[in-house]
């Protein structure tokens, strides 16, 4: 009888559609709480699963750098990030998180410029994290 044959699992193998991969750097950034190596490393898997050599032909960076950067043990730019996502047809956003929504909408509806808003918002933050409050 033969044994079982098995592979490493390789996340590249699976992101065959724009929907896939929007959806696995989704859920990379949700469960590593946006882990920049976790984020760059999910880039390179894309990459992999594209086709490294046009994206570094696309990115204007070598092959081998842009290997390099988005391994787990790169550091690569927010400028590097940017070209990678660009040329992979993704876009870099910000959104707010919901416990910050508050005293942003808060400050501006009542119009404050004076950075109080600001200032309470450092404070609450401090509290939550069980840091003295100055």
């Amino acid at each position: 009888m033969n044994a079982p044959v098995f592979t490493r699992f390789d996340a590249a193998d699976y992101l065959d559609s724009e929907a896939d991969i929007a959806a696995y750097l989704q859920t990379v950034s949700d469960d590593s709480d946006g882990d920049p190596a976790a984020i760059t490393h999910a880039l390179g898997t894309i990459a992999r699963a594209r086709n490294m050599s046009q994206l570094a032909r696309d990115t204007g960076l070598t092959r081998e750098g842009l290997r390099k950067a988005l391994s787990c043990d790169g550091n690569p730019t927010f400028a590097t990030v940017h070209k990678v996502a660009k040329a992979l047809g993704l876009r870099v956003s910000f959104q707010p998180l919901e416990q910050v929504d508050a005293p942003i909408e808060a400050a501006a509806n009542a119009g404050d410029t004076s950075g109080a808003a600001c200032d309470e918002h450092a404070r609450d933050a401090s509290l939550q994290e069980g840091k003295p409050v100055p």
